[in-house]
């Protein structure tokens, strides 16, 4: 039995939430659901719920950054001494900056879509202020399978402005210029190499998302703005030396970047060769489509 046992998720019923909502109830907490889905309004606290906020030994605001950013002062007040409040932002500076200083609160970043599912998972964690309960969440979470990484918050927003902001502006730019070039997309996923088909696959799944969620990526993050400038700066770098440096330039270019990987550069190239030999072709080979021979018995 957890020492969480009586848990209220606001925001229960979006993506987020619901994932902690099921996990901490297969761990034995009673679970409230506080949303506008379900009714129940954290900007708006009437006697009902008050009574939950205080009843709780969990607090969980996994709503939008204005929402969490109104809330955490009435809630704070309103929690039992003791109680733990978390969020579950991007971005870590400004909610950090916001936070109640007699409470036990952790703030978390669950660093992947919650319908892969938690098991062997990065979930970012930037402790704000310690305690029993903060420490049985994160036990939890890495009973559930996360994995739990500890984080300051200015580091966890520069982290993060690399990881997504970064990540996602390269593909959103590949997509970009791919329109531009105006090529047959079905012809070209009959020729891509694994490489590209990566990228197709990465594209497909950003644009086909939602886009609220992307565009906090971009918009939120105090250091994104820089990563998409390093990005754009980045794709210079690989012209000029393309079409200035020649082959010897280009050479070293790849080299100094295996080397920015130091340690990691093995286990990284391991990896992408064992995705690329995941990738099954979707496109019939020539040989599949030649006319078969009769066999004359």
């Amino acid at each position: 039995m957890t020492l969480l046992r009586r848990c209220v998720l606001v925001g229960g019923a979006g993506a987020v939430g619901g994932m902690f909502a099921r996990s901490l109830a297969e761990s034995g907490a009673v679970v409230e659901v506080v949303d506008p889905v379900r009714g129940g309004d954290i900007t708006d606290i009437d006697d009902a719920l008050a009574d939950r906020l205080r009843a709780a030994d969990l607090v969980l605001l996994a709503v939008p950054e204005p929402v969490a950013l109104a809330a955490i002062g009435p809630v704070a007040e309103l929690i039992r001494p003791g109680a733990l409040l978390v969020d579950t932002l991007s971005v870590k500076s400004r909610v950090v900056a916001a936070a109640p200083d007699d409470v036990q609160m952790v703030s978390l970043n669950p660093m992947f879509a919650p319908a892969l599912g938690m098991a062997g998972r990065p979930v970012a964690a930037v402790v704000v202020h310690d305690g029993p309960l903060v420490r049985e969440l994160l036990r939890l979470i890495e009973q559930w399978g996360g994995r739990v990484v500890l984080t300051g918050a200015d580091e966890h927003d520069r982290l993060t402005a690399a990881a997504q902001a970064l990540t996602h502006a390269s593909v959103l730019g590949f997509g970009v210029a791919l329109r531009a070039m105006d090529v047959d997309v079905e012809r070209l996923g009959a020729i891509a190499p694994p490489p590209h088909t990566t990228m197709l696959a990465l594209l497909a799944r950003i644009a086909s998302g939602t886009p609220e969620v992307y565009w906090d990526v971009q918009s939120a993050n105090p250091h994104a703005a820089t990563a998409r400038k390093a990005l754009a700066e980045g794709i210079r770098a690989v012209a000029d030396v393309v079409e200035r440096g020649g082959e010897a330039a280009f050479a070293e270019l790849l080299t100094s970047l295996g080397g920015a990987l130091g340690p990691q550069l093995d286990r990284h190239r391991e990896l992408c060769a064992g995705l690329f030999a995941g990738l099954a072709s979707g496109t019939a080979s020539y040989s599949d489509r030649m006319p078969q021979p009769t066999v004359v018995q």
